[in-house]
C-alpha cells in the first residue's frame, strides 16, 4: 500500500512536515524532539533536519527546560519563537471591540479594546477605529501581522466575510471581510463568533481532547458552535451558529432577528439581568460581579429552566461529548451549572443513551472569541513560516 507521501515530491513532503511540526508546537507548546518524532510518526533524522530548518530561520529556538529530572544531560526543548508569525484578532461584540496581535503559540503580544455604544456600533465607525487600533499596535510592538481574523456576533459568508447580518448591532449585509482587507493590507478572515468560540475551546480551552463538542455563550445574545470529528461544522456557506435563534416559547418576547420566544431571549443578559432584579442595561461588570456571589441561585430557576429546555433539543441534536459554557454562563453559579448537568442528563435521551453528556465551564474568560480569531487567522499562515 502506498505510504501518505506517496507520489509527492522532496519539497511537498518537507513543506508538509514542517507544517504538521510547527502546528504541534503551535497548539501544544515546546516539547522534545523525541516527543515530536513519536507524536508525528516521523524519524529522528527527519525531526532534525526539520528543526535545524527551522532554527536555521529564526522561527524556533532549543533550550534547557526549567525544571529537570532526574540525572544526566536533560534532552532539549523546541520552542516556537512568538514573533516569528503574527497575526492580528479582532472581538467584535455588541459593547465593546478587542483586538490583539498574537504570536505563535498562542501569545499575546499586544492588545487594545474599546466600549461601542449606539453611534460607535455602526459598520465604518468600527471598520475606521480597528485599522487605527491596528497601526498603534504595529508600531508599538514593532512588528506587521501576516493575517487577520475577525470574530463577529452574526451570520457570516465564510467565503468573503460578508457579514449577512447581526441582529444585537443592527449590521445588514456588511462586506466586513473584503474592508477590512482593504484597510487593513493583510488577508481577512471573518467567522462567527460561536463557531470562533468552539475553535478555541478546542484547541485552547476546556475540549482539548474532544472531538464532539457544543460551544454555547451568553452576551447579550446566544450564540454556539460545533465540532464534529475534531473539525469546525460551518455548514452551508458558513452560515451556522445561530443557535440563540431556536425559538423555545412560541408567542414570547420580540427578539432583535424579528421573531419572538428565541432561547437567547430568555437565557441571554438581558433574561439574566431581569432574573436578578437589574436593569438590562446593567453594565457587564455589573452582573458578572452579581453572578458570582449570588446566594440565592433560586433567582435563576426561571433561566435555568429555559437553559436546559435549550440544551436538551441541542444534545439530543448533535450528541456532542461535551458542552461548553461561555461568557456570562460561565460566571453562573456552579451550584446552578451542576443542576443544569444534572437534569439535561435525565431529560436528553442522547445524554442517557451515552452515559451522560459532560457539561464544563470555559476556562478562558471573555478572551475565548479573541483565541478563536487569532487561530482562524493562523490557519492559513503555518504553512508559509
Amino acid at each position: 500500500m502506498a505510504g501518505p507521501n506517496s507520489g509527492t515530491r522532496p519539497d511537498d513532503a518537507r513543506r508538509h512536515n514542517r507544517t504538521a511540526l510547527l502546528r504541534r508546537l503551535h497548539v501544544d507548546g515546546p516539547c522534545t524532539r523525541a516527543t515530536l518524532a513519536s507524536e508525528l510518526g516521523l524519524n529522528r533524522s527527519t525531526i532534525k533536519a526539520v528543526v535545524d530548518g527551522l532554527a536555521e530561520a529564526g522561527v524556533v529556538t532549543e533550550a534547557v527546560p526549567a525544571q529537570r529530572s532526574g540525572a544526566g544531560r536533560p534532552s532539549l526543548l523546541v520552542l516556537p519563537e512568538a514573533s516569528a508569525a503574527v497575526v492580528l484578532a479582532v472581538d467584535v461584540r455588541v459593547d465593546q471591540v478587542s483586538m490583539a496581535m498574537v504570536g505563535i503559540g498562542g501569545q499575546i503580544l499586544g492588545r487594545h479594546s474599546w466600549n461601542l455604544h449606539r453611534t460607535t456600533r455602526l459598520p465604518g465607525e468600527v471598520i475606521t477605529h480597528v485599522a487605527e487600533s491596528a497601526q498603534l499596535l504595529r508600531d508599538e510592538l514593532g512588528v506587521r501581522e501576516q493575517s487577520v481574523g475577525v470574530s463577529v456576533p452574526g451570520v457570516v459568508r465564510r467565503a468573503d466575510g460578508l457579514v449577512f447580518e447581526a441582529p444585537n448591532l443592527g449590521w445588514r449585509e456588511v462586506g466586513l471581510g473584503t474592508r477590512l482587507e482593504a484597510v487593513l493590507g493583510s488577508p481577512t478572515a471573518v467567522g462567527n463568533d460561536g463557531d470562533l468560540g468552539a475553535l478555541a475551546e478546542h484547541l485552547r480551552g476546556a475540549a482539548r481532547e474532544v472531538a464532539d463538542l457544543l460551544y454555547l455563550s451568553a452576551d447579550v445574545g446566544v450564540g454556539g458552535g460545533v465540532i464534529v470529528g475534531g473539525v469546525p461544522f460551518r455548514g452551508s456557506s458558513g452560515y451556522l451558529g445561530e443557535i440563540g435563534h431556536m425559538i423555545v416559547k412560541p408567542g414570547g418576547r420580540a427578539c432583535f432577528c424579528g421573531e419572538q420566544g428565541c432561547w437567547e431571549t430568555e437565557v441571554g443578559e438581558p433574561a439574566l439581568c431581569r432574573a436578578l432584579g437589574l436593569p438590562e442595561d446593567t453594565p457587564r461588570g455589573v452582573l458578572v460581579a452579581e453572578l458570582r456571589g449570588l446566594t440565592r441561585v433560586d433567582l435563576l430557576d426561571e433561566v435555568r429552566d429555559w437553559l436546559v429546555t435549550g440544551l436538551v433539543t441541542a444534545v439530543n441534536l448533535l450528541a456532542p461529548e461535551m458542552v461548553v459554557l461561555g461568557d456570562l454562563f460561565a460566571a453562573l453559579p456552579a451550584a446552578l451549572v451542576e443542576r443544569v448537568r444534572q437534569e439535561v442528563h435525565v431529560r436528553s435521551l442522547v445524554s442517557r443513551a451515552g452515559g451522560g453528556t459532560r457539561i464544563e465551564v470555559s476556562p478562558l474568560g471573555r478572551d475565548g472569541k479573541l483565541v478563536g480569531a487569532a487561530e482562524l487567522a493562523f490557519e492559513p499562515v503555518l504553512g508559509t513560516v
